[in-house]
């Protein structure tokens, strides 16, 4: 202790220089709560936050949705289905197209908050029908297909907007907070939402999801980004993304990569909830608590991603995402025993996954930041997300048909080996050579194939 703090003082009198000394300590306490990029950089303190708010009401939304539907509505297994598909179908129709509209209009900030409202006015349509006794499955079906329009669109602008303000060496660091909220949403936003829908009904809950969307489109109008040059490219536009993806060869790699592993990981969670049930004999208010306290599997691999990347490579790091995100989850068919090992068994699978998935998206969202040219970046996005989502649907399909026809452990199995061998696209590609953040790559408008290994693996 200092002399200073040594010294009596009178009652309600504090020496300048001991004022001085408390105000400093307050702060760096709070510097310590707060990361560094977040104090260092307003425009992507306004991004994260507004993007955090959105993705919890997009948990919230999860689970009242389909409540809706079904408590509501009465909603049979066809019609939740149809609910579903029509959420995701805009994926594979209008990802494309989307991709190319924001690189041809380059305001991609005005175009998200464009979303943001459109989605909040969507959702508020249906806490409105139910409050004068005008909702139904149709105008579920509509809404659903509309929001997930919207939210192509969204996404497509979102890479943009990140890389245009941040710098280079600290695409990890946005690219972990982000993901970071992600995963802290996956704990805390389903428990929300299924109190809200017991506390206020399941159509009065998405009224929390509609402000969200709200909040998210004022953190992005309080934004002053320099946003990159649109593209000058007409013909073929639409389809540049797809020739930028067939043409790199880390592109293709991690495509054929991520969409192996979505595509199983589907068929995996289209039977998990029913396998737990019946033949785990797990209550659901139990596997709903077991599967949340596992989400903190996510929060845990986006604080460690970062480090990890620096230590062994942004590439290695990646390829060790999808190998974590997979493996684990042999222990799910395996569970079985007395209910504590079983619980123990899906928790541990679970967490280990969670922990996975975040190494792998913080990796190969860092390297694909890097890596598209800033022309392209929507395209090559709308193109990815055509696959990459586009397999979705289809892996919850076949899921449930080799669940009938199979049984639902042998489905398990099936989905997990497969999963499994979303990796080996990898360890052949100049992935596992990916230090740090690659160079951009070269637009080759022209029609040349550009080479990115040797810039990329520097």
């Amino acid at each position: 202790m200092s002399r200073q703090g040594q010294l009596p003082l009178r009652p309600g009198i504090i020496p300048q220089q001991a004022a001085g000394q408390a105000v400093t300590s307050r702060q760096a306490a709070s510097a310590g709560l707060v990361p560094r990029l977040l104090r260092e950089n307003p425009d992507f303190r306004h991004l994260w936050t507004g993007l955090s708010i959105s993705q919890l009401g997009d948990q919230i939304s999860l689970i009242a949705l389909p409540l809706v539907a079904v408590l509501a509505l009465d909603a049979s297994a066809a019609q939740m289905g149809y609910l579903a598909a029509a959420g995701l179908a805009p994926n594979l129709l209008f990802a494309l197209h989307a991709g190319a509209l924001a690189d041809r209009f380059g305001r991609r900030r005005k175009l998200m908050i464009t979303a943001d409202l459109g989605r909040a006015v969507l959702i508020g349509s249906i806490p409105a029908a139910y409050a004068v006794d005008r909702l139904s499955l149709g105008l579920l079906y509509v809404v659903a297909f509309l929001v997930g329009t919207l939210s192509v669109l969204f996404t497509v602008s979102y890479s943009t907007l990140f890389v245009s303000i941040l710098s280079r060496e600290r695409y990890v660091e946005g690219t972990s907070l982000v993901s970071g909220s992600r995963a802290l949403s996956f704990v805390v936003g389903p428990s929300i939402g299924g109190w809200l829908v017991q506390i206020l009904s399941a159509p009065v809950a998405l009224i929390a999801d509609g402000l969200s969307f709200v909040g998210s489109a004022l953190f992005l109008g309080s934004m002053s980004p320099k946003e990159p040059p649109t593209s000058r490219r007409r013909r073929g536009e639409v389809v540049a993304g797809a020739r930028f993806i067939a043409r790199s060869s880390i592109m293709r790699a991690s495509l054929l990569a991520t969409a192996t592993v979505n595509y199983f990981n589907f068929v995996f969670w289209a039977l998990l909830v029913l396998y737990a049930t019946r033949e785990l004999h797990v209550a659901p208010g139990t596997l709903g608590l077991v599967l949340g306290a596992a989400s903190t599997g996510g929060v845990v691999g986006s604080i460690v991603a970062g480090r990890l990347g620096r230590r062994i490579g942004l590439g290695p790091a990646y390829i060790v995402g999808c190998a974590l995100f997979t493996v684990p989850l042999l222990l799910v068919p395996l569970a079985s025993g007395p209910s504590p090992l079983a619980l123990g068994m899906l928790l541990a699978a679970e967490f280990a996954s969670g922990l996975g998935v975040m190494l792998l998206d913080i990796s190969v969202g860092s390297i694909f930041a890097g890596l598209i040219p800033d022309t392209l970046r929507a395209r090559v996005s709308g193109a990815y997300m055509l696959v990459n989502y586009g397999v979705r649907p289809l892996g919850s399909l076949t899921g449930g048909a080799l669940g009938a026809t199979i049984g639902l452990r042998p489905t398990l199995w099936l989905a997990t080996a497969g999963a499994i061998t979303g990796v080996l696209w990898l360890l052949p590609s100049p992935v596992r050579h990916i230090r740090g953040v690659p160079e951009e790559a070269e637009d080759p408008g022209d029609g040349r194939v550009v080479d990115e290994f040797e810039r990329a693996c520097a």
